[in-house]
């Protein structure tokens, strides 16, 4: 078997915490996986893992050879991604993550433009609206929605997050439409769960309502607080961008259009030391072409 690979699998294996987490991590059997390790431990002529039916455990010596094998394997990632710099066409694996609404009804729709311009670069997108850390879990960039307190990362700003309050005719014609923000405590409301917690703050010129809306629903995906909107359950804060066409469709009426709604920053972040290779420049110039408020300034800033 390959040193090389080898060195893989057992940083694959120490890092998932098990054989067969690392399996499907790297798209072998759980028994090639055994045979790697197996492989360096006979080479070594030490055990590198204390293995048992429920857990394992790094031996002394397995701790040291684990952070050599990173460093070795750090060492030759580096190498091709110098080697990739000095190409001029965007060729390789790309990783990207996005908020789930985001990356669904508006990154996904723009990809064809990107892939005009990197045929060769191949797109592993994960949609979350967990707040990854993309040093640690290896992503190249991400769009963000929020404040950005990882100083590690180089932020670029975006066209912030615009938000919407709507509510279906049929809830409307049940409960009635509420003629001023402040009546929307009195109203059925449905959350959206990562921000339940947060009260909705409405501004019209000097005046400023903050409202605690009453919860009898929330759900954790963006999606589902829309159909909800549409079954009538409630009113709903949610991205214009989510709900524009259930407005044009007549499937949702916007609520408070002369009231402007704290908009949330959005942002694309990337790893402070990383290596601009082509396939890394490209995906940055056309997020921010695609999706910048205004134009920047070329000096990228730390995230605050």
């Amino acid at each position: 078997m390959g040193l090389f690979r080898s060195m893989q699998v057992f940083v694959t294996t120490v890092q998932e915490g098990s054989m067969s987490a690392a399996s499907g991590k790297l798209g072998i059997s759980p028994a090639m996986v055994g045979q790697h390790v197996a492989a360096l431990e006979e080479r070594l002529g030490t055990r590198l893992l204390n293995r048992t039916t429920r857990r394992q455990s790094l031996t002394d010596f397995g701790k040291s050879y684990l952070e050599q094998c990173r460093d070795i394997l750090e060492r030759v990632a580096i190498a091709d991604q110098d080697a990739e710099a000095s190409q001029t066409k965007p060729r390789g694996l790309l990783k990207v993550t996005a908020p789930t609404t985001f990356g669904a009804e508006v990154l996904m729709p723009a990809l064809p433009r990107y892939r005009k311009i990197a045929p060769e670069v191949m797109l592993d997108i994960t949609l979350t609206d967990r707040n990854v850390d993309i040093v640690d879990e290896g992503f190249d960039i991400a769009i963000r929605i929020g404040d950005l307190p990882d100083s590690r990362l180089i932020a670029r700003r975006l066209a912030p997050y615009r938000m919407m309050i709507c509510a279906s005719p049929d809830y409307l014609a049940r409960h009635g439409n509420p003629a001023h923000p402040s009546a929307l405590s009195g109203h059925e409301t449905i959350g959206f769960t990562p921000a339940v917690r947060s009260p909705w703050r409405l501004s019209k010129g000097k005046e400023e309502v903050e409202v605690v809306p009453r919860l009898p629903i929330s759900v954790n995906s963006g999606q589902a607080v829309r159909m909800a909107a549409r079954a009538g359950l409630g009113i709903v804060m949610q991205p214009a961008i989510l709900l524009a066409s259930d407005i044009r469709a007549g499937l949702l009426v916007q609520l408070f259009p002369d009231w402007h709604l704290r908009e949330r920053p959005m942002s694309l972040v990337y790893h402070r030391d990383r290596r601009m290779t082509p396939r890394v420049r490209s995906i940055i110039s056309f997020v921010i072409s695609e999706f910048a408020a205004e134009p920047e300034s070329p000096t990228n800033r730390p995230a605050e």
